[in-house]
């Protein structure tokens, strides 16, 4: 099918699709900051009390069993990954999913700082490892959705109810937008600049009671940070899960976190959350069925997300270029987009293969996604010409 390089008539009205920090939720104005508790210690009573807030509105969107502890940890999901495995990862070998970038991180940490026995599942992006191949003598470290690779988890059933091991999960692209079974998840921990379109740097780390058995138990071989310490006098620091964070938090970023939870709450909760989420991947899924530039980088729609919404150039003429130049092209296709103003952030992670990434989590309207996708189409047939290519020649 034959394209030509006219300017599709519709535009985005919020051009935002980038993996994050993500576009903030429908209406979203500097407004939504004005009861911010600026110039206040995070340890007064009122600033406290919103970040218990924060905690508390999570855990019931969510619907965290009432045993779990969670708790405003620093550094993002990145930090709460890291405090998780520093604490807890010690007293068993260690099975690490790879399947994108992040995971890939957690198992050199596994290998490299922390020097545990460890096994390595991979599988390259756009697959998933094989999961029955997971060890639950072990503990197991795993993305629930490759953020980087556009591919989740089917669900929790490959999880072994009666697991030896802790199973951690980095959630950070997946909670709030699909369903975690709890009962088969000992560690959770997400961020607030995903799903809610949070600002960075907080992260969220949840624990199941058979974690926190763990940190009373086990005493980690290697010196621990500050900011990674859950326990103190063999004691586990429960203020940390009702509001006093270990460091200083921003409150500019905790009202906005409390925003995007009453905006959630408002529309219908995680049900409502999810709904949106899978609507967005159902019409990119519509439009690769009818385009011949484009696919997933998932291969099976099981494992598809509805998030972190990774494509594939499929475009006769870009399968001719050179490996190198193929990236060139998909820069220049993401380049494109955003002069155009119509995609901003869409291109592709780096260490992914040459593509489009398009964020689809709750605060992306169904409605921009569908306008962006001719816009995709455009711009690929406008870069072919630019690389003396003629797709109407195909």
């Amino acid at each position: 099918m034959a394209h030509d390089a006219t300017h599709p008539s519709v535009r985005p009205h919020n051009p935002r699709f980038s993996s994050g920090p993500c576009a903030k939720r429908p209406g979203w104005s500097l407004a939504a900051l004005e009861g911010a508790a600026l110039g206040r210690s995070h340890r007064a009573k009122g600033p406290k009390a919103k970040l218990a807030e924060v905690i508390d509105r999570s855990r019931a969107i969510l619907g965290l069993p009432a045993e779990w502890r969670l708790g405003i940890v620093p550094g993002s999901d990145t930090g709460a990954v890291e405090m998780a495995m520093w604490t807890l990862l010690g007293p068993r070998p260690v099975d690490v999913l790879a399947f994108e970038s992040f995971g890939e991180g957690w198992a050199a940490d596994v290998a490299k700082q922390l020097k545990l026995e460890h096994r390595v599942l991979s599988a390259p992006y756009g697959r998933l490892p094989d999961l029955g191949a997971v060890d639950w003598s072990r503990d197991v470290v795993f993305t629930w959705n490759g953020t980087t690779s556009g591919v989740r988890v089917p669900n929790g059933d490959w999880i072994a109810p009666d697991r030896q091991g802790l199973a951690i999960c980095d959630a950070t692209s997946a909670a709030f937008a699909m369903a975690l079974p709890w009962d088969r998840l000992d560690v959770v921990t997400w961020s607030w600049q995903k799903v809610l379109g949070g600002e960075a740097a907080h992260g969220m780390l949840a624990l199941s009671p058979r974690a926190v058995e763990r940190l009373l138990s086990h005493k980690p071989a290697w010196p621990l940070p500050k900011v990674f310490r859950l326990v103190s006098g063999g004691k586990l620091i429960e203020g940390i899960f009702k509001g006093e964070t270990i460091n200083t938090p921003s409150m500019l970023c905790v009202e906005d976190a409390l925003d995007g939870l009453r905006w959630a709450e408002a529309i219908g909760g995680l049900p409502a959350l999810i709904a949106r989420a899978e609507a967005n991947l159902a019409a990119v899924a519509r439009w690769i069925d009818a385009t011949p530039n484009y696919t997933f980088l998932a291969e099976d729609p099981a494992t598809r997300s509805c998030t972190s919404i990774c494509l594939s150039i499929t475009a006769p003429w870009f399968a001719r270029l050179p490996a190198e130049t193929q990236a060139e092209a998909a820069k220049a296709i993401a380049s494109l987009l955003e002069k155009e103003g119509v995609a901003l952030d869409a291109g592709g992670y780096r260490d992914a293969p040459p593509g489009l990434r398009l964020w689809g989590g709750a605060t992306v309207e169904t409605a921009d996604i569908e306008a962006v996708l001719p816009w995709l189409d455009w711009a690929a047939d406008t870069v072919a010409a630019r690389f003396a290519i003629v797709p109407a020649a195909e």
